[in-house]
């Protein structure tokens, strides 16, 4: 199954790009899966070995919040393109809707002084002094502001924090039960080995993230392989779970959702396109993760690796991941 990806993958390790891949691919049904190299380079090397936690980082936008976010569409309690100041009366800008935040097309920007050395209310305080350029609506630029304001909206309607939120509405329903906010830093691969916090491993990588805690809905998210293939089953529609969205929410992902319809992302999710010019959801985690869905092909690619560590500085990663996927689409049947 996908020979030449699967070099890839391996190149990956053999090159020393990243100490070690977990990934799976699914193809009507059928899985195939490899966990190699290392687990961890410093303190001391240690092998990857299976059923590892990692820090999803950004995963946790499209498992976690935009799925929140389309089940309270489901619900009647919010709208898609419902302004952000309808539930948050203390954001600036009346024309910045949820869409906006769920394709980053808010062009939400502006700079946070002394921003790690804030607490949680006080950066959350903070984000609400960014302002909109002069891009909105023009462009995609990723942000992880707008996800962080979905979580308060979601915060607001379930009267709990968005990450409790995500664990009782999507990781239980969904079986994911490996996954969790709140690691034994023993089952997780560690990531960055870092001047100020030492090797990080069991706490979420991302500052802001690693601030604002439970109330963060852009990253946080620790996952094993297996679950993230239960949850790439689910979003092909071959799960008997069928909890949590309804098929033609997910169908309807699939499609630019862009203000204009012309800006190639979905709701959360990037798109991709295969041989046929078909639609195909895929999101990535600065962490080193990354998943791709073809729900025409009933395939998916999930790879899982620690690029971080020990150090962040790693483009050459995002070269060959890019690679990676183009190989992966065009070797698709």
């Amino acid at each position: 199954m996908n020979k030449n990806t699967v070099n890839m993958l391996h190149q990956l390790v053999s090159e020393k790009i990243v100490p070690g891949v977990s990934y799976a691919m699914l193809h009507q049904g059928h899985l195939q899966a490899e966990v190699f190299g290392k687990r961890q380079l410093v303190p001391v090397e240690e092998e990857l070995k299976p059923a590892l936690l990692y820090d999803v980082a950004s995963l946790t936008k499209v498992i976690g919040t935009t799925t929140v976010i389309l089940k309270l569409v489901e619900e009647g309690k919010l709208k898609v393109d419902d302004p952000v100041k309808k539930y948050l009366p203390q954001f600036s800008d009346e024309r910045v809707t949820l869409r906006h935040f769920l394709t980053h097309t808010s062009a939400i920007t502006g700079y946070i002084k002394n921003r790690n050395s804030l607490n949680a209310e006080q950066l959350i305080e903070a984000l609400y002094t960014l302002h909109t350029g002069d891009w909105f609506e023009k462009k995609v630029v990723y942000t992880d502001v707008g996800m962080i304001f979905l979580g308060l909206i979601i915060e607001r309607l379930y009267h709990k924090p968005v990450q409790q939120v995500i664990t009782t509405e999507v990781l239980q329903p969904l079986q994911m039960n490996e996954s969790t906010f709140n690691p034994d830093p023993a089952m997780c691969v560690p990531t960055e080995l870092s001047p100020q916090r030492g090797l990080i491993c069991g706490q979420v990588h991302d500052p802001k993230a690693n601030i604002i805690g439970e109330r963060c809905g852009s990253a946080g998210l620790f996952m094993s392989l297996y679950d993230l293939i239960k949850f790439s089953l689910w979003m092909l529609g071959s799960s008997s779970n069928k909890r949590v969205l309804h098929e033609e929410t997910i169908a309807h992902l699939f499609n630019d959702q862009t203000p204009n319809r012309q800006l190639g992302r979905s709701l959360g999710w990037d798109l991709r396109f295969n041989k046929q010019g078909s639609a195909c959801l895929y999101h990535t985690g600065f962490t080193g993760t990354f998943i791709l869905l073809d729900k025409e092909k009933q395939d998916a690619l999930i790879v899982l690796t620690n690029r971080v560590h020990p150090r962040a500085a790693n483009d050459l990663f995002l070269e060959k991941r890019d690679e990676i996927i183009a190989q992966y689409l065009s070797e698709k049947k």
